[in-house]
């Protein structure tokens, strides 16, 4: 037989290098075959950041765990060197198995009858994290199995870096940095020797050493382990000796939940399998106007919501999103991202008609039209409170948010035209059914979001592109339009109309070069669905949304009074740069820009309206406001009262109780101080001896003053 024994011991020697031949053949097979199963370890928290890194989100995986990705580089030098000397001082020096540590385990079992000590290396508890297994002798052959799989797979940094992020700490935390977010509050690249300790002992037993729980037991298995690694990491005695004075915290934390609406959007939307998302978000920025949302919203009703959002000009990056009034608000809907939400923009894109109409030649800043009830077609637009102001100019109409003229230039612009130039800058448009874009739409007669608005003026204030707002750091380009909304001259004369529009009620109209100049537009939904303010300076432009995210109408809170404080409370938390361009060109714009200067063409908006003024024909003058025998409601020794007349022939001369009034006798409006209750004579007299008058009374506020019956003294434009 060629395999008989010889005598010479070459038999055994070769059996035995076959039979290591066939075991390392065997494992190679086996290796190939069947793989470590890395689907744990690959399935992780998505974790989704602000631009500064800040954490604003975390998902969680299967079951709700936690288990976020964590790289050396991000945790403590400490916790490293105290995990390392507790559970594997030779990590570095084995490959997956530590046989010393193997054969000394199995001696002291022999000897005394019992498990003293284990054998398990951090390679192999990943192993065993990676594919959980019952704790068997087969089990934890297996285990090993794995273990040489791994070190013969991944560098050491990277099995450590799993041991990192499946290590279980209690509940659904998963990894160190779940760990050290719900028990300290603060991320894992700075810990105190205490907390360093506490984090090594509790995967031992995560549910038994929870410190929100069993806080007792944590500090004891806490202070074993400090005992045990302090001298072998370097820590002072002293050191570790103070350490273990301090209590285990017995709360857990619950990290904010910021930017709720943005993370969702971008977690449904991304389309690789990054694991991290970092976003344009200024986390400070977006904190603060969370909570100044829910506040705005508290102001408004209890179940009202709102949303912000806040655009730089230059790169169209969103740096706060704001989608409700908290997304925990139940009562408020708060889980509706309102600033995605179709709704109608009220009075809105009334800016952009205008504008418009200026690229064109069809009207200027200074053209005069008249506002006044119109039929167009059948389509018959009231003003905001039902208030007209006769003659006006564009410039007026558009600071006023008067619904007639802003018909009448669309009648001319064409909304069917209209539409589509803003359709040819990528803005969809919302249209009841199938209709075709009509006259309604200058009113909010139509679908937009917050979002679409805010890029609309973030183009207005900036180069007049309308570019896609951008809320990732990373992502592919975008296809932009080939053309502007509008060329400068009009954007200009735009953005210089919103930024003389009064601020809101108790704010100072900026007076100089160091104060914000804020551009803006209010709106308000049919019903009092919607409020709305858009506004931009030089560097930001920012959006406000205000209603129910039901749709639920809430009488008496529009635009003006209660988005526009709002939108000026956010301007107040950006910093402010240099001057815009509109402001820029304002001076030479100005001497432009005079009735007297513009062509004859430009001077009025229709013939109709030219011939009132050079007198073939002479409307009757009226009294628009106030309406005659209305009860208006007063307060103080002194209130004032919008006076408004259309038609006639100026100038005109206005009267109360026969006492002539101090007016601008070119203007359709005048001021009147109410001194107390009572009855009042108003009389308006035009160039020809045309007269109207309106006998109005003044009453104080009663506690149960009948509903509807009371007047208010100045027309609110919207």
């Amino acid at each position: 037989m060629p395999w008989h024994y010889n005598g010479s011991g070459r038999w055994p020697a070769a059996c035995l290098a076959g039979f290591v031949l066939g075991c390392v053949a065997l494992l190679a097979v086996l290796d190939e075959l069947n793989p470590p199963d890395m689907t744990r370890f690959e399935t992780r928290s998505l974790e989704v950041r602000a631009s500064g890194g800040e954490l604003l989100r975390v998902f969680p995986v299967e079951d709700g765990r936690l288990r976020q990705q964590v790289s050396l580089d991000e945790v403590d030098p400490l916790f490293i060197a105290m995990l390392l000397a507790f559970e594997d001082k030779r990590f570095y020096h084995h490959g997956g198995v530590d046989g010393r540590a193997l054969a000394r385990a199995m001696y002291q079992a022999v000897t005394s009858g019992e498990v003293v000590s284990g054998a398990s290396t951090l390679t192999m508890q990943v192993a065993k994290l990676l594919e959980p297994r019952s704790r068997t002798v087969g089990a934890k052959i297996i285990e090993m199995f794995r273990a040489w799989q791994l070190e013969g797979r991944f560098s050491k940094k990277q099995i450590l870096e799993m041991y990192l992020t499946l290590a279980p700490y209690g509940g659904n935390l998963e990894g160190i940095k779940a760990a050290s977010s719900a028990y300290f509050g603060h991320d894992t690249k700075h810990m105190t020797p205490e907390e360093a300790a506490l984090l090594v002992a509790l995967p031992q037993s995560p549910t038994r050493l929870r410190p929100d729980r069993h806080s007792a037991d944590a500090r004891r298995a806490r202070d074993k382990v400090l005992k045990r690694v302090a001298p072998l990491v370097g820590l002072d005695p002293h050191l570790a000796k103070l350490a273990a004075d301090v209590p285990v915290a017995s709360v857990r934390h619950v990290p904010d939940i910021v930017a709720a609406h943005a993370a969702s959007r971008l977690r449904f939307a991304r389309s690789n399998t990054d694991m991290v998302l970092h976003t344009t978000l200024d986390f400070v920025l977006q904190k603060r106007l969370e909570r100044l949302a829910l506040s705005g919203a508290r102001g408004v009703h209890e179940q009202a919501s709102a949303a912000i959002l806040v655009v730089d000009n230059k790169t169209r990056t969103i740096k706060a999103y704001v989608g409700s009034a908290g997304i925990g608000e139940g009562r408020r809907l708060g889980y509706v991202d309102m600033v995605r939400a179709v709704r109608s923009p009220g009075s809105t894109l009334k800016p952009f008609i205008y504008g418009m109409a200026f690229d064109e030649g069809l009207a200027a800043p200074e053209t005069r039209l008249r506002d006044e009830p119109r039929n167009f077609g059948g389509y018959t637009p009231n003003n905001f409170m039902d208030r007209h102001y006769g003659e006006v100019s564009i410039a007026e109409a558009l600071a006023l948010s008067l619904n007639v003229p802003a018909v009448a230039v669309l009648d001319r612009l064409g909304p069917v035209n209209f539409a589509q130039r803003l359709r040819d800058q990528k803005i969809p448009l919302v249209l009841p059914g199938a209709e075709k874009a009509g006259l309604a739409i200058a009113l909010g007669g139509l679908g937009m979001t917050l979002e679409d608005l805010t890029a609309m003026y973030a183009a207005l204030a900036d180069d007049g592109v309308v570019r896609p707002l951008k809320l990732q750091q990373a992502g592919a380009e975008d296809h932009l339009p080939d053309h502007a909304l509008m060329r400068p001259p009009a954007r200009f004369a735009v953005a210089r109309i919103l930024a003389n529009i009064s601020p809101p009620e108790g704010r100072l109209v900026p007076n100089s070069a160091t104060q914000r100049q804020i551009a803006y537009k209010t709106g308000t939904s049919y019903g009092f669905r919607d409020a709305w303010a858009i506004g931009f300076d030089g560097d930001h432009t920012v959006g406000v949304w205000l209603g129910r995210a039901d749709g639920t109408p809430i009488p008496g809170h529009f635009g003006a009074a209660s988005a526009a404080p709002l939108l000026f409370d956010v301007f107040d938390n950006l910093e402010k740069g240099g001057p815009a361009p509109w402001e820029q060109a304002a001076q030479t714009a100005q001497a432009t820009s005079a009735f007297e200067t513009l062509p004859p063409g430009l001077k009025y908006f229709d013939r109709a309206e030219r011939l009132i003024e050079v007198g073939a024909h002479v409307a009757s003058l009226n009294i628009t406001f106030p309406v005659p025998d209305s009860v208006l409601e007063i307060t103080g020794e002194t209130t004032p009262l919008t006076l408004l007349a259309e038609g006639g022939k100026r100038p005109l001369q206005w009267f109360v109780d026969g006492v002539p009034v101090q007016s601008g006798r070119w203007a359709r409006n005048a001021s009147y101080q109410l001194r107390g209750e009572g009855f009042y004579g108003v009389t308006v007299v035009d160039a020809l001896g045309q007269r109207s008058t309106a006998k109005i009374r003044a009453v104080r506020p009663r506690t149960s003053a009948p509903e509807g019956k009371l007047g208010v003294l100045t027309p609110v434009a919207d």
